[in-house]
């Protein structure tokens, strides 16, 4: 009885309350501020989402212009692309080059040689993000033996070495653009074959594959008869083996190669400018790289090549130890590293130690004038090594020795021909019979982990060769795949990654993301 008198009494009054006279208006208040959101669309490449993706800012419209301006942004977050890349990674475009040669692995069968190639290094567009330059070495080849010595076997003797220009799709596959072939200063087409002894070449004989699939030594007239004088062994003193790239602001290309080595300047339409190595008498050099560097090991010679970010010094990289003076010391550690100011010509040199001994250095790009992110691997293939070896470091010069530097005194000198000598021996030979610890006064340039590809994306290649710098924390990398050619016992047939030989190995691009490239910068 009580609980309905109290709720009767409190609906008699709630009616009371509502039949009043209305009160008047208040004051009106001040119009609240409008909430703004913009997108902006972030193309790949970008620092914050190395896939593209959007750039989402939102804050109040304090000067009621309905547009949000950089100082009325309060939040701003990010809806990134996936990387569409992935951990397959993409595979370069190629054309087929011959496929009328038998497949020494596979009897019966033919294998296709590739076009494809472009995997000795690639660089980054100097303007255009999604585009990347890679270059070719000298062309297919294999070991061989014939009647003239050991050398090379060139199936595709007139190979033209080149550089590719590649842009990344949004669906993360790749696309060639374009093609430039290198040429000497008259325009002409330059081969891979080997140089003159007396500018660098290797001593390897060439050997070219013909139609009918017989083998015969290349020679200036493959119509006629070999003969010494009259019709020789073909070489090339402009034929390079390229295996370094450096894309210049004015559109104009620097490369290095194993033969000199040399460091070859291009025009954008791929004629020769201007060439560094360190042959005295060739002279077609601008400057001379010091004489010590004639005794690069063969076929492991400037293997990577950057720029600094002013473009004024050329910084390239060995790729194993050299042979200076002799093969003795081929099982070692230690790289040397070069640079050459573009003006002067004045030249630093820097040593590097290898995890493994006969490592290769196998690409080089710049973060500063002094740091510099580089490759080290083995020969490996994953698929029949567990333990192969790629792997990418970051080094520092700034603390390290400039043997150029050193003057003579006491034990140490410098010789003309041999470089910075200790007791009349190369810095190669100290190492070799008293270990790094010979070196009392030299320093080695800093050098720490970035990344292991094999744990990273499985990589599955044996050679890992070129690096694309994309932002401060993603790194591009691709494999020279040999344009698919191989040999075993110095027969040529199909290169396989598997011992089943159901995988050819094509240049592929896999992008590395979530690096610590920042504080370098």
């Amino acid at each position: 009885m009580f609980k309905k008198e109290m709720a009767s009494l409190s609906i008699l009054a709630l009616l009371a309350s509502c039949s009043g006279d209305d009160g008047s208006d208040g004051v009106n208040g001040n119009d609240g501020l409008n909430s703004l959101l913009n997108h902006e669309t972030l193309v790949f490449g970008d620092s914050e989402c190395s896939f593209g993706g959007f750039r989402i800012n939102s804050g109040l419209d304090a000067d009621s212009d309905g547009a949000l301006s950089d100082n009325e942004v309060n939040n701003t977050s990010y809806d990134c692309e996936a990387n569409t890349v992935g951990s397959e990674g993409a595979i370069l475009p190629y054309s087929v080059l011959r496929n009328d040669i038998e497949d020494g692995a596979k009897q019966g069968a033919y294998f296709e040689i590739r076009n494809g190639g472009y995997g000795s290094d690639m660089v980054k567009h100097p303007t255009n993000a999604s585009q990347f330059y890679a270059l070719t070495d000298r062309g297919p080849n294999a070991v061989y033996t014939g009647e003239h010595g050991t050398g090379k076997i060139f199936p595709v003797a007139d190979y033209t070495p080149r550089i590719g220009l590649f842009e990344i799709q949004d669906n993360g596959d790749v696309k060639k653009l374009e093609d430039i072939l290198l040429k000497r200063p008259d325009g002409s087409l330059i081969t891979g074959l080997p140089n003159s002894s007396s500018l660098g070449g290797t001593g390897e004989t060439p050997y070219a594959v013909l139609d009918d699939g017989t083998i015969e030594v290349l020679r200036e007239d493959m119509s006629l008869a070999y003969d010494e004088t009259s019709n020789p062994i073909k070489l090339d003193d402009y034929g390079l083996d390229g295996e370094g790239l450096v894309a210049l602001s004015d559109g104009t290309f620097w490369v290095s190669d194993e033969y000199g080595p040399h460091m070859v300047h291009f025009d954008a339409d791929g004629v020769e400018i201007e060439r560094i190595n360190a042959f005295t008498d060739d002279a077609r050099v601008t400057f001379n790289l010091p004489a010590e560097f004639a005794n690069r090991r063969a076929n492991r010679g400037m293997e990577g090549l950057a720029v600094t970010p002013d473009e004024k010094t050329l910084v390239g990289i060995m790729q194993s130890t050299m042979y200076n003076p002799s093969s003795a010391v081929k099982a070692l550690d230690l790289v040397r590293i070069v640079t050459i100011d573009l003006e002067t010509g004045n030249v630093s040199q820097f040593l590097y130690q290898q995890e493994k001994t006969q490592n290769s250095q196998s690409g080089i790009f710049a973060l500063s004038a002094t740091e510099f992110v580089v490759i080290e691997r083995d020969g490996a293939f994953f698929a029949s090594d567990v333990d192969a070896m790629k792997h990418l470091y970051k080094i520092d010069i700034s603390d390290a020795t400039d043997l150029e530097t050193i003057t003579d005194s006491g034990a140490w000198v410098q010789d003309e021909v041999l470089g910075l000598t200790k007791n009349g021996l190369t810095i190669e030979e100290v190492v070799l019979n008293e270990s790094w610890d010979g070196l009392t006064n030299i320093t080695p340039v800093t050098k720490t982990f970035l990344v292991d590809l094999v744990a990273e994306v499985q990589y599955p290649h044996d050679k890992l060769e070129g690096m694309w710098f994309i932002n401060e924390s993603t790194i591009g990398v691709i494999n020279d795949d040999d344009f698919a050619t191989w040999s075993t016992s110095r027969v040529l047939e199909q290169k396989y990654l598997d011992a089943g030989q159901t995988d050819i190995d094509s240049n592929t691009l896999y992008i590395i993301e979530d690096l610590d490239l920042v504080l370098y910068l």
